[in-house]
């Protein structure tokens, strides 16, 4: 520990007496310093212990004293050393009663004790303290690695702990909690997700403390590319000293290097799932089987999900993953339930292979829900139908066709099954299908507009009664003589046959696309 005005007084060489606060020895002694200076508190940093000899003081002038002590002990001064035998005989008795009523430690230096003794003690103090704290730092960094191999990040969080006498909890990229140390800081830790949010938003490497009832918590940010990967929290019931803060340095350290490890290993796992996709689509489920091993066997032999994801713009990192926050919560939701996932860049997209049901596809419905905060505005998801590795490439076109149903309802996920409950007549709101639709209407309209016939709504009619003359001819109004006449004008003026069925369901939907009002297009 740093000196202390106590231990100085307990220095036998230096032979110093208490005259006034003896219950305030134990307050750290930063440096000794000498002035003989009226006012040398603009020269204070706080913790000084100040030696004098009242060169320059009337140290008999109470008020004078009174206001000189009180000065001292505003700007941190944590002891006042009196000289005696210099150029008073004696500590005066105005200082002494100043110092009492401040409770400022004074301390009667003998004639025989050169201030410079003093500074050599509290000299030598300081240096043999922080070389304990360096020996300590180096013995807590050789505990750390040595649990970090051994036990990985949860055997370095315990050793932490203790290193510190609090507490350490691992945050991952999402600002879960993955691990703790003692078990009981878990309930702790959940409270700060908030800050490690805040924490996250800073570019790494940054740091954050967080001031609590019950502790002082610091936050410090693992990884070393522009955005957090990972995050560690230290609790303790007050400020570090030297010794912890190097345990914190070093476990920082080894977490970084545990995380970009991982990250490599991710990346290495990334290419050889990107071949497990194409050999999926391609319709190769054995050699996919074979290729993905132990690494995604699990994900293949149960039912999945694929879900084709747009995220504007890319968000790849150098090392080519990945780390958009669509993805850093579905892995740390996946890997919380233990679940295998795939994720590989697709061209300009992102594919995800999710178990079906599973904790990835919940966390990936969450982040769509329009009431999630979500830093891509631009995301799009399209979400296929339960299958099977026989049936990838399947999944992946019901991924696709559910992605661009969002893309023109503006929806952030849809899933394929939404397409088959629904009604299909939404979809003709395309502009691409109004666009053909009014072309493949335009001649019968123009007719109808020279008042020669109504022959857009006689369609209509036919159309909605199966070709049955009768009783289109009764919803009109007219003789089915004259309804004959008018389809066969249809039949002239497209030049398209009515009996052609791909024809009557041309004509139908048209009728059904140009119905649709602006507003209710998707």
């Amino acid at each position: 520990m740093p000196p202390t005005l106590a231990s100085l007084v307990h220095h036998s060489a230096l032979k110093l007496t208490v005259r006034a606060g003896e219950d305030r020895l134990d307050t750290p002694v930063r440096w000794a310093h000498v002035s003989e200076l009226a006012d040398p508190v603009p020269y204070m940093e706080g913790g000084e212990l100040l030696l004098i000899t009242a060169l320059k003081l009337d140290a008999e002038d109470p008020e004078a004293m009174r206001r000189y002590v009180k000065r001292l002990a505003g700007a941190g001064v944590v002891g006042l050393g009196f000289a005696v035998g210099v150029n008073y005989p004696d500590i005066p008795k105005a200082l002494l009663d100043a110092a009492t009523e401040e409770d400022l430690p004074l301390i009667e230096v003998p004639r025989r004790t050169p201030f410079l003794a003093i500074s050599k003690a509290v000299s030598a103090a300081i240096a043999a303290d922080q070389y304990r704290a360096v020996t300590a730092g180096f013995a807590a960094q050789r505990e750390l690695t040595r649990q970090a191999l051994g036990d990985g990040p949860e055997g370095l969080l315990g050793a932490l702990a203790g290193q510190v006498d609090g507490w350490a909890a691992l945050y991952d990229a999402s600002g879960a909690v993955v691990a703790t140390a003692p078990e009981w800081a878990a309930r702790r830790a959940a409270r700060l997700t908030p800050d490690v949010e805040r924490l996250r938003e800073r570019p790494a490497p940054a740091s954050l403390v967080v001031a609590g009832a019950e502790d002082r918590v610091e936050l410090h940010s693992l990884g070393t590319g522009r955005r957090p990967r990972a995050a560690l929290a230290v609790g303790t019931a007050s400020t570090l000293g030297t010794a912890e803060r190097y345990a914190v340095h070093s476990a920082i350290a080894l977490l970084t290097l545990t995380t970009e490890r991982s990250r490599s290993l991710q990346a290495a796992e990334g290419r050889i799932g990107a071949a497990v996709l194409r050999m999926l689509l391609a319709g190769e489920p054995d050699h996919a089987r074979a290729v993905a091993g132990d690494l995604y066997g699990g994900l293949l032999d149960a039912p999945f999900r694929l879900m084709v994801a747009e995220c504007p713009p890319p968000a790849a990192d150098e090392e080519g993953l990945w780390s958009a926050p669509l993805v850093d919560a579905v892995e740390s939701a996946a890997a919380r339930r233990g679940e295998a996932l795939l994720v590989v860049p697709y061209g300009e997209r992102l594919v995800l292979l999710v178990a079906d049901g599973g904790a990835a596809q919940e966390a990936a419905t969450a982040y769509a829900s329009p009431d999630a905060p979500r830093e891509e505005p631009g995301l799009l998801m399209g979400l296929s139908a339960p299958a099977g590795p026989s049936a990838a490439a399947a999944a992946y076109k019901q991924a696709e066709q559910a992605l661009s149903v969002a893309r023109r309802r503006g929806k952030a996920l849809v899933e394929h099954e939404e397409l088959a409950a629904g009604s299909v007549l939404p979809l003709l709101a395309d502009d691409a299908v109004r666009a053909f639709a009014d072309g493949l209407l335009r001649a019968l309209r123009e007719h109808d507009a020279t008042g020669r016939g109504d022959l857009v709504a006689s369609l209509r009619a036919w159309l909605s009664r199966h070709g049955q003359w009768d009783a289109a001819a009764a919803d009109l109004g007219v003789h089915r003589h004259t309804l004959r006449y008018r389809m066969r004008r249809v039949e002239e003026i497209l030049g398209r046959s009515l009996d052609d069925p791909d024809v009557r369901m041309e004509l139908w939907l048209s009728l059904k696309a140009t119905s649709i009002p602006p507003a209710e297009t998707p």
